[in-house]
């Protein structure tokens, strides 16, 4: 576990957060321009004093209370911000080296989080680049030398800072897959700040939103995107992830199908192999939902939910809808009740179908519209 109690004050701004995050996965630090993301992770890696406490794992590395402080150089990170900072005077392969060389061995009682080099030059594709100048790198390719990098001294927590914010669209969808990768492969925790809600649903496990350098929620990423009442749902893009497992392909229609606990949902073909895990992003501008089953349909995926809650707008109507589950089985709808989906509808649907909380519905959802 993460422990992060901090807070310092700036001329018109404070920070003051109490979490406890994750010790593995990715947890997402996310909120508008100067909500104290950078901030809050430079003070998490000692870069900026605040006062209060941080440990990891057990291992105390801040604590006003009783006195204690370690610099950032004794604090076991990686660190990787929007500019690679890759030494120019060396080549990708020195970049490597001079980061192993700095590896701080594991302590007494820790795990060693040490990647392999040669796997770790395979997880971030850089084996043709090795002998490369960082001059000649393109922005992608720096970026992923930095992310070796930060992992070659085996650090204990790896820490983010908008790593992708610098590149264009084409440099972050090639970056993005090696991101995933590494996700899958590590066993360490990653903190990763953003303002893009796509990394946020293509990398996170857990999410915490910042305002004004508080804490306004924080949890498990499914829980707070199918939550009606923070800002997120508020935004055009406003939607769940759902975690799933690929069934099947048909390539004759291009299509692939995916399951989770309490159904399944066709969406455009993956390249991920049947029994792979895979994310889908539901928006809530693209279901729609019916009292009645619908038949004879161009939409292929329609789930029974319930409605679990409402939240209207001026025009519209955000619905948060539970999967039912009741034809999947016992088993299958008691796991399903995690699973939520939003939609969002106009007013006037809503009235014309006199929507109420706890009303057995159809979600409709088109395969085209699944990311």
């Amino acid at each position: 576990m993460i422990e992060a109690r901090l807070a310092l004050q700036h001329p018109g701004f404070t920070l003051s957060v109490d979490l406890r995050l994750p010790g593995r996965g990715v947890t997402a630090l996310f909120g508008p321009s100067g909500c104290g993301k950078t901030t809050l992770l430079r003070a998490m890696a000692g870069l900026t004093r605040a006062q209060g406490r941080m440990a990891l794992q057990g291992e105390v590395w801040q604590d006003d209370a009783q006195r204690s402080w370690r610099a950032p150089h004794q604090r076991a990170i990686g660190y990787v911000i929007q500019d690679a900072a890759l030494f120019p005077h060396l080549s990708v392969q020195g970049n490597l080296d001079y980061a192993r060389r700095r590896r701080r061995p594991a302590g007494q009682g820790q795990a060693d989080t040490a990647i392999a080099l040669p796997a770790l030059i395979g997880l971030l594709g850089i084996g043709p680049l090795l002998a490369r100048a960082p001059a000649s790198l393109s922005g992608g390719e720096r970026q992923r030398v930095a992310i070796a990098r930060a992992l070659a001294s085996a650090p204990r927590l790896l820490l983010m800072d908008e790593p992708l914010a610098a590149l264009d669209a084409e440099r972050k969808a090639e970056l993005l897959p090696y991101l995933e990768g590494l996700h899958q492969a590590l066993a360490l925790p990653i903190v990763y700040v953003t303002h893009a809600m796509d990394e946020v649903a293509r990398l996170a496990d857990h999410l915490v939103l910042l305002r004004q350098g508080q804490v306004l929620a924080d949890g498990p990423l499914g829980d707070l995107l199918a939550r009606t009442d923070l800002p997120l749902a508020r935004q055009d893009d406003a939607g769940v992830v759902i975690a799933a497992r690929v069934l099947a392909h048909d390539p004759d229609y291009g299509l692939s199908q995916i399951g989770f606990a309490g159904g399944a949902l066709w969406t455009g073909a993956t390249p991920a192999p049947p029994g792979a895990r895979v994310r889908a992003r539901v928006l809530a501008r693209d279901v729609s939902v019916a009292r009645q089953a619908p038949v004879q349909t161009s939409v292929l995926n329609v789930l029974p939910v319930r409605l679990a809650a409402m939240q209207a707008d001026r025009h519209t109507v955000l619905l948060r809808l539970a999967l039912a589950g009741p034809t999947l089985g016992a088993v299958a709808a008691e796991s399903a009740q995690g699973v939520h989906l939003l939609a969002r509808i106009t007013r006037r649907s809503c009235d014309a179908l006199a929507l109420q909380p706890g009303d057995a519905l159809f979600a409709q959802i088109k395969g085209v519209a699944l990311m």
